[in-house]
């Protein structure tokens, strides 16, 4: 389509800009009931729109989300945040609650509820995710217990997959998935925080080598 086309007409006939918030939002009612970062080139082809004229507008979201819209020079009042924030993640777009409430949240989502990974699942998917790519054994070795049904759970939740086969043991070698990134709404594995003050225990990661099983 022309990128002076006047409207994008969905399923109902009533265009896309003749909706309230027109293309942004469109853009905005996509987000927040995608369950995976979306990319730039999946919101045009759906809205019909250009690539860039897209981008542009999720740039636009961004920054009005993280306070800065109408903030200039002339202005006295400080930028604004809202309580959640478009990040850029595992090569899309997607919404997320601001990380400075993740207490209140957690307590929200948690409160009369059982968390959605056991605590021994957690510290597992901590050492897979530290010391990847790494065997079954291994991380048997560092957690000082059998991990093979933990490990089978988290490849059935999506947040480890067999990456590869040792040259040496024949030993398959696992790592974390796209999905585990998502959850913690990191762009890659190098984001990750110290582990310490999260799961006590496992601060000394690095003291067991390759030759460790």
């Amino acid at each position: 389509m022309a990128e002076d086309a006047e409207a994008v007409v969905d399923g109902d006939g009533i265009p896309v800009e003749q909706r309230p918030g027109g293309l942004r939002g469109a853009i905005e009612a996509i987000l927040m009931v995608a369950e995976r970062p979306v990319t730039d080139e999946q919101l045009a082809a759906v809205l019909e729109r250009p690539t860039a004229r897209v981008h542009e507008v999720l740039v636009e979201l961004q920054r009005e989300y993280d306070g800065y819209t109408g903030f200039g020079p002339q202005s006295t009042e400080p930028p604004s945040a809202r309580g959640f924030e478009l990040r850029n993640i595992a090569g899309g777009w997607r919404i997320f609650s601001r990380k400075h409430f993740a207490s209140v949240v957690a307590a929200f989502v948690l409160d009369g509820q059982s968390a959605r990974l056991s605590q021994a699942a957690l510290e597992t998917l901590a050492v897979i995710a530290y010391r990847q790519p790494v065997s079954r054994a291994r991380v048997s070795a560092i957690r000082g217990v059998n991990v093979d049904s933990v490990v089978r759970t988290l490849l059935q939740r999506g947040l480890v997959v067999e990456t590869e086969t040792d040259p040496e043991t024949g030993a398959v070698l696992y790592g974390t998935t796209t999905v585990f990134l998502e959850r913690l709404g990191l762009g890659s594995v190098d984001e990750l925080p110290r582990i310490a003050p999260h799961l006590p225990g496992l601060e000394s990661l690095g003291e067991y080598d390759e030759t460790t099983y």
